[in-house]
């Protein structure tokens, strides 16, 4: 299957379980794989046969604006629902990290791999 990458969007948000990470903005990397079968898009040169990639990071950027989760699993879970269910891809790996949080380290973050199976209708 083919993919349609976006690579280390920065979005703003709350997220974190303590104090001063909740009481500001912070900046949060996101990485998206879209899984998608990109041949129609291929051989039409049409973006109606594909995903608006500057739609799909602004949807997520908002996504992230409008939430406050604790875990940056949490965070995940919720855009990879969130773009399962607002595009037309099979399948989407999401990647969400936090810079400069621990010592020593660039970043922390998850990364999951989830499918429309994962959330059937109405859960």
């Amino acid at each position: 299957m083919d993919k349609i990458l976006i690579t280390d969007l920065i979005a703003t948000g709350i997220l974190g379980v303590k104090h001063p990470e909740r009481d500001n903005p912070q900046e949060i990397l996101i990485n998206l794989t879209l899984i998608r079968d990109l041949h129609q898009a291929g051989r039409s040169d049409n973006i109606a046969d594909t995903i608006n990639y500057s739609t799909a990071a602004k949807s997520v950027r908002a996504e992230v604006a409008a939430t406050a989760f604790h875990t940056v699993e949490a965070l995940a879970e919720h855009l990879a629902r969130h773009l399962l269910e607002n595009f037309p891809v099979e399948a989407v790996t999401v990647r969400v990290e936090k810079p400069h949080i621990v010592r020593s380290a660039a970043k922390v973050g998850v990364e999951i791999t989830r499918t429309r199976q994962d959330f059937p209708p109405g859960t």
